[in-house]
């Protein structure tokens, strides 16, 4: 393990030890135990898309690291000024000792990894959001006590998020159920994938995908750039792609909810649903922390 790109280039394996580290690491950290395994070390964060969890978690996970986070704005840097990404990755790899990159296309993420010489950590991509799913299967085995096994259910969006959770369920042992329109569908790549494990459906039935499941995941109906796109995607989702009372009746009684914040109560998630499991949606969003502090000692240390 080089680089964090998308789950699809983890084994379930290497997911499993992540997550074991990640768990130490949020024991050490709430029992006040140092854990300077970066120390002296810089991470390099590289954001063309605005952010409040990958930024905070990231920067103060660095911190607890022993080392130290440098913001960059792609309204800092010559590469938001038309400097080709190969060069900014071959000037960044002579100062810094890895790179998290939160930006819009996928290929920009495999370009400095190409390029660069030091690990390259994807922090959001429209694509992909592997640090996300890390941190939503290490809360999902908090509350249940294991992964394998499980049922995975993902209403609405096709989008990054059901990318990443799709590959990271079946990699872990997880059946895994989509609900999405046929017109915003995961990834062509993700479904082939998902389809030759034999533990996936993917359905526009809202009811047969939540049908016994043991967590429930969702996602805004427009994610950060598709803005213009507002309108028509809640005339197709609306009414529809929500987790609500009616969804979570046909789920096992003790099913989780998970979202990946910001979360647009009243469109993909009741206000009712989002306050009844919002310990789960808020230590899913610490896990941030814990997550990426294991996959940057993992690639750094």
């Amino acid at each position: 393990m080089k680089h964090l790109l998308k789950m699809m280039d983890l084994s379930g394996e290497e997911i499993i030890e992540l997550l074991n580290l990640a768990d130490q690491l949020k024991y050490e950290q709430k029992h006040g135990i140092k854990h300077h395994h970066l120390a002296g070390k810089t991470l390099g964060m590289i954001f063309q898309k605005s952010s409040t969890r990958t930024r905070v978690s990231f920067e103060t996970g660095m911190y607890q690291l022993g080392g130290s986070a440098l913001f960059l704005s792609s309204r800092d840097l010559q590469i938001g000024r038309g400097e080709p990404v190969e060069d900014t990755a071959r000037v960044l790899s002579r100062y810094l000792d890895g790179i998290m990159i939160r930006t819009f296309a996928q290929q920009e993420v495999v370009d400095l990894a190409t390029y660069g010489s030091i690990p390259i950590i994807n922090g959001l991509t429209d694509y992909a959001h592997p640090c996300q799913v890390l941190a939503d299967l290490m809360t999902v085995r908090e509350y249940k006590g294991k992964l394998e096994g499980l049922k995975m259910c993902y209403i609405g969006d096709g989008n990054n998020m059901a990318n990443s959770l799709i590959v990271g369920g079946i990699k872990t042992g997880m059946r895994v159920a989509a609900a999405t329109p046929q017109s915003h569908r995961p990834a062509e790549d993700v479904v082939a994938f998902a389809q030759q494990s034999g533990n996936f459906l993917l359905t526009e039935d809202v009811m047969e995908a939540a049908a016994g499941a043991d967590v429930i995941f969702t996602d805004v109906w427009a994610s950060m750039g598709q803005e213009q796109e507002a309108e028509e995607r809640r005339r197709i989702f609306g009414g529809v792609y929500q987790v609500n009372d009616k969804l979570l009746g046909v789920a096992n009684a003790d099913a989780m909810v998970q979202h990946c914040l910001p979360a647009h109560r009243g469109e993909e998630i009741t206000a009712e649903v989002f306050e009844a499991h919002a310990n789960e949606i808020f230590d899913e969003a610490e896990n941030r922390l814990h997550a990426q502090k294991a996959v940057m000692v993992k690639l750094m240390g």
